[in-house]
């Protein structure tokens, strides 16, 4: 294994599946420190305060509008999803599944506060996940698995979350202001539905 590393990750080349599964195993009580896996390269990253503190209200808001529009939504969390057949793993920083529970969720989001060693997205592809969303400098980038070619294309709106303005729901991503930012968005849900049955 050769590392390379920085204050926030460490970046292992040459490691093989085998190892990946032991440091998983290792990790167990360890939960600050998060993994992603391709083909043989291994990135261990330490989240930081305000990376935890921006994916939880992420998820809130998210779970609370499934909640309001009555979306069947399982949230996953940051599981490990994983195919050896494929050498890719990962820790999204949280995932869904839509309708029903799945071994690979539809939609991982990822909060980029550094720039990471590893092209999350190649992961991604590589796992079939249907949607990754990807927070980073206060806002949203949306990507979908293409239909008839592989890899992923931007999107500008969810087809999970079809009614759901990413623009709108990162005006509500603000940690400092939690709970009345959860509280100001729902009250707007409340208000579009309202206006909808007008």
């Amino acid at each position: 294994m050769t590392p390379a590393a920085s204050k926030t990750h460490l970046l292992l080349e040459n490691v093989t599946w085998a190892d990946y599964q032991t440091l998983l195993k290792g990790f167990g009580d360890r939960p600050q420190l998060r993994s992603c896996y391709l083909e043989g390269t291994l990135e261990i990253m330490a989240a930081s305060p305000e990376h935890e503190a921006i994916k939880k209200n992420i998820a809130r808001l998210i779970e609370l509008y499934a909640l309001e529009k009555d979306i069947r939504l399982f949230s996953c969390g940051s599981t490990t999803v994983r195919r050896e057949a494929k050498s890719r793993g990962v820790e999204p920083d949280e995932s869904y599944c839509i309708d029903s529970r799945k071994a690979i969720p539809d939609l991982a989001i990822e909060v980029l506060i550094t720039n990471d060693g590893i092209d999350k997205l190649e992961i991604y592809k590589g796992l079939n996940v249907r949607e990754v969303w990807v927070w980073k400098n206060k806002g949203f980038s949306l990507y979908r698995m293409r239909v008839f070619t592989e890899g992923y294309e931007v999107i500008r709106r969810s087809t999970l979350f079809p009614d759901l303005d990413p623009n709108t729901l990162a005006k509500y991503v603000n940690p400092e202001r939690e709970p009345q930012m959860l509280q100001a968005f729902r009250q707007e849900i409340c208000r579009e539905a309202a206006d909808n049955l007008e």
